[in-house]
C-alpha cells in the first residue's frame, strides 16, 4: 500500500509542479500551432506524475538527464518557467540563450544536464555524472529518464552494465509510455516489462504506476537513497501513457482516438491526484483551486516575458560552442 501520510506542503508542491507542466505544454501546443514557436516540439502531457514524483525526491544538487520531452523534466526539477518559455520561443533570455530550443533545454544550476534529441542519448551522460560524483567522493545522485523505445538502444545496455560494475550512484527511470514514436511496445520489444532487463546486470528493479505520483515518489525515494548510500544503481520502470502525438502536428494514424480518450479518462495523473487528495481529505478544494490560479497567472506571465524578450544577436551564433580556455 502506497504511503499517503505525507506533509501537505509536499502534496501542494506535487500538484503545483504537475499542473505547471500540463499548462506549459498546453500553451506550447497552442503557440506552436499558431506559428509562434520554431522547430519541433514533443509534449510531456500524461507523464507528469513520473517526472514530478522522481524529481521531488532529489536534491537541487542532484543531476538528471532527459529526453526530447525535456520541458517536463526541466520544470519538475525546479526550473524557472519564464526562462523555459523564452528558450522555446528562441529568445536570448532563455536557458540556452534561445539557441537550444525544445529538444536541448538545460539548466546546470539545478542539475538538469539537458534534454536530448538523440534517443538514448542521456544514458552515458548520467553515468558520466555519477562517475564524477564517485571520484569526487560526493553524495549526489544522477537520474537518467528514458522511454521504452530507448531501452532497445545500445547505450542502455552499456550504461546499465558500467553503472552496475562500478556501483555508481545512478537511477535509471524508464517512462514506459507504450509508444516509441509510432511503434507500440509489443511490436519492437521482446519483454513486456523493461524492468526485467536489470537482472542481466545484477541490478535491482521495480515497476510502478507512472500515473500515480505517490507510487513514483515512494519508489524514487528508495532507489535514490540506495544510490546515495553507495548501494549502486536501480532501474525504476514507470508505466504511463503518452497522451499527445510523438510531436505536435503528428497525424497519429497508428492509434485510435478512442484509445487516447480512454487513457485520459482513466489514467490522467492530475485528475486522479485531485480526486484522491480530496476524497482522503489530504488537501482541500480551495487549496487546489488556489494552486490552479497561481499556475495560470505564471504561465501567462511566462508568455509575456518570452514574447517581449529579444532574439539572440546574429554575431552570437558561435558563442558557447566551445568552453572558454581555463588556466
Amino acid at each position: 500500500m502506497v504511503n499517503t501520510n505525507l506533509p501537505a506542503d509536499l502534496l501542494k508542491e506535487w500538484y503545483y509542479r504537475m499542473l505547471m507542466i500540463r499548462r506549459f505544454e498546453e500553451k506550447i501546443n497552442e503557440k506552436f500551432l499558431a506559428g509562434e514557436i520554431p522547430g519541433f516540439v514533443h509534449l510531456y502531457i500524461g507523464e507528469e506524475a513520473t517526472g514530478v514524483g522522481v524529481c521531488s525526491a532529489l536534491r537541487k544538487t542532484d543531476y538528471i538527464t532527459s529526453t526530447h520531452r525535456g520541458h517536463g523534466h526541466t520544470l519538475a526539477k525546479g526550473a524557472d518557467v519564464k526562462r523555459c518559455m523564452a528558450e522555446l520561443y528562441g529568445r536570448k533570455t532563455g536557458y540556452c540563450k534561445g539557441k537550444g530550443g525544445s529538444m536541448h533545454i538545460a539548466d546546470f544550476s539545478i542539475g538538469m544536464l539537458g534534454a536530448n534529441g538523440v534517443v538514448g542519448g542521456g544514458f552515458n551522460l548520467a553515468v558520466g555524472a555519477a562517475l564524477a560524483v564517485q571520484l569526487r567522493k560526493g553524495d549526489q545522485v544522477a537520474v537518467c529518464f528514458f522511454g521504452d523505445g530507448a531501452s532497445n538502444r545500445g547505450t542502455f545496455h552499456e550504461a546499465l552494465n558500467m553503472a552496475a560494475v562500478w556501483k555508481l550512484p545512478a537511477v535509471f527511470v524508464c517512462e514506459n509510455n507504450q509508444w516509441a514514436s509510432t511503434t507500440p511496445l509489443h511490436e519492437a520489444t521482446a519483454v513486456t516489462d523493461i524492468a526485467v532487463r536489470a537482472s542481466s546486470y545484477a541490478m535491482p528493479s521495480t515497476i510502478v504506476d507512472g500515473n500515480d505520483v505517490f507510487a513514483v515518489y515512494e519508489a524514487a525515494v528508495e532507489a535514490i537513497e540506495r544510490a546515495r548510500q553507495g548501494g549502486g544503481p536501480t532501474l525504476v520502470e514507470c508505466k504511463t501513457y503518452r497522451i499527445k502525438g510523438h510531436f505536435v502536428g503528428d497525424p497519429e494514424q497508428y492509434r485510435t482516438r478512442e484509445e487516447v480518450i480512454s487513457q485520459l479518462e482513466e489514467n490522467d495523473p492530475l485528475k486522479n491526484f485531485f480526486l484522491r487528495v480530496q476524497n482522503e481529505q489530504l488537501l482541500g478544494e480551495q487549496e487546489l483551486v488556489a494552486i490552479e490560479e497561481q499556475v495560470a497567472a505564471e504561465i501567462e506571465e511566462a508568455v509575456r516575458f518570452a514574447e517581449t524578450s529579444p532574439y539572440p544577436d546574429p554575431e552570437e551564433a558561435f558563442d558557447d560552442v566551445y568552453v572558454e580556455e581555463v588556466s
